[in-house]
């Protein structure tokens, strides 16, 4: 097995770093010898077989879902319902927005001058309670959390019917983008979402590709021991798992030595099954040296968008504390999506804002990541625009349930799947309203109830021509029936 990495970097107590899925060899073994295989060859294999098929239902669009794990306040989000008694309303107020008569939670002020290009669900609702099981409801858009390990995300899907990568690009047509967490709380909520988003009966080739960010050497200098909340020195960089550190002359021999080994096992092999790997093994190098680290290298954008996402002033957690990444998650999708990734997850935790020992309370919770979701959504839709992919990407954003419409003794609010944070933007869907409505105390649908069957269907409408799908070749037709099949929000299409 060749990993293409020589300086020292991050692993884990198993002595496996990130960076190891950037493994060179060929398929199979050969005399005892064990050869890994290169991943991303496998995923560019895979998607010039799924052309096969014809391609032609792929609607050039793409979505990222911004996911606020362990449960955003819909309240304090996206319905404030200040015309209702407390504690029925928002504890942190409201903020008037560019759609007339509509109101955001009071952190929202960036954000809802974008109202009237966003489309707001008051209605989101399901009836799992458990964080853990919420998850995979929601992500795989209403399955049944019972039967988990079969589960199949809404990202998975998508990539088992498009393929695993793009044809031009090799980027992975699935990403989950998460942080490198300190805190404990944090990091629980980051593996639930990673449940959630797994590929189930599809199998690990359609699940996301994983990047969680590692040490940002400038940050840490800055932080060095510790910061004044009592957090770790860690941040995280966006930019890093896809970072070559191998030295040329290295990569060089690495890439003479696979040659020689593939060439041994074709002697071996009188059939010849294994020709055309060489094209993907090269291709899998032209990805790694070129358009997938540049799509990763924050380090190509102008400095003032950076800084337009930059969150990374505002210092989130509860017990351990660390400078907010999701500007640069984001930045980092949008750098996804033009690049030929279909479907990114963009992985915010710390929305269980119970006021226990775990968590802060909706007002304090509120001011922290509130704040980061104000700068980074609003710099994302602003920077599609300016780019002209509004129409192209659909941007989502949702948790795995709602909090409580009553406040708690301690400030906070607890678990709430009756009614959820639901909206979306762009996507060349119809933008500039408000979806269903709840009842006076913020605590049931009162009109147009939506559910996560409904997201999967609205997203899989977007992203795929159904007729077309419909009568495609050499297409699982369990999944064609599941997508054709699935409700929709008619308000967006």
């Amino acid at each position: 097995m060749l990993t293409l990495q020589t300086a020292s970097g991050s692993r884990d107590c198993s002595g496996v770093s990130r960076r190891d899925f950037l493994r060179v060899g060929s398929l199979g073994t050969l005399g005892g010898l064990g050869l890994g295989g290169l991943s991303i060859a496998n995923m560019l294999a895979g998607r010039a077989l799924a052309a096969t098929s014809g391609v032609d239902f792929i609607r050039d669009k793409a979505v990222v879902v911004l996911y606020l794990s362990g449960g955003a306040s819909h309240i304090e989000t996206f319905n404030p319902n200040m015309d209702a008694p407390s504690p029925y309303n928002s504890l942190t107020g409201e903020v008037a927005t560019s759609l007339p008569g509509v109101t955001f939670g009071g952190t929202f002020p960036q954000l809802g001058q974008w109202a009237d290009r966003m489309a707001v669900v008051r209605s989101f609702h399901h009836r799992v309670g458990d964080h853990d099981a919420a998850h995979v409801h929601v992500l795989t858009g209403g399955a049944d959390p019972k039967d988990a390990a079969k589960a199949q995300s809404i990202g998975s899907i998508y990539a088992r019917l498009r393929g695993t990568s793009h044809p031009k690009t090799g980027l992975p047509t699935y990403a989950f983008l998460g942080a490198n967490e300190v805190d404990s709380q944090y990091a629980r909520e980051k593996s639930r979402a990673e449940r959630g988003s797994a590929p189930g009966m599809l199998g690990p080739a359609y699940g996301p590709f994983q990047h969680n960010g590692e040490d940002s050497t400038d940050l840490a200098t800055k932080n060095k021991g510790g910061n004044k909340n009592g957090g770790s020195a860690r941040t995280t960089s966006v930019a890093g798992d896809m970072k070559l550190t191998v030295a040329d002359d290295r990569l060089d021999d690495r890439r003479a030595l696979l040659t020689s080994l593939d060439r041994l096992r074709r002697d071996a092999d009188a059939g010849g099954q294994f020709d055309a790997a060489d094209k993907f093994n090269q291709q899998a190098f032209d990805l790694i040296l070129g358009s997938a680290s540049k799509a990763f290298d924050l380090s190509k954008e102008d400095k003032r968008l950076v800084e337009r996402y930059d969150t990374r002033q505002i210092k989130i957690g509860h017990k351990t504390f660390r400078p907010s990444t999701l500007g640069q998650q984001m930045l980092l999708a949008r750098r996804l999506v033009e690049n030929g990734a279909g479907f990114v997850t963009v992985h915010s935790a710390g929305w269980d804002m119970h006021a226990d020992g775990n968590n802060p309370g909706i007002v304090k919770g509120m001011n922290m990541l509130g704040t980061t979701v104000d700068k980074a959504v609003s710099a994302f839709l602003e920077d599609l625009e300016s780019r002209g992919l509004s129409d192209k990407v659909l941007l989502v954003i949702t948790g795995d349930f709602g909090r409580t419409p009553k406040v708690n003794k301690n400030g906070g609010r607890d678990h709430w799947a009756s009614l959820g944070t639901l909206a979306f933007a762009g996507g060349g869907l119809r933008m500039g309203q408000v979806i269903g409505k709840s009842d006076r105390n913020n605590g049931e649908p009162a009109e147009d109830p939506v559910t996560p069957q409904m997201l999967l269907g609205t997203v899989m409408h977007s992203l795929f021509d159904i007729g077309q799908l419909r009568v495609a070749r050499g297409v699982p037709r369990d999944l064609v029936q599941l997508v054709e099949n699935a409700p929709t929000i008619r308000h967006l299409l």
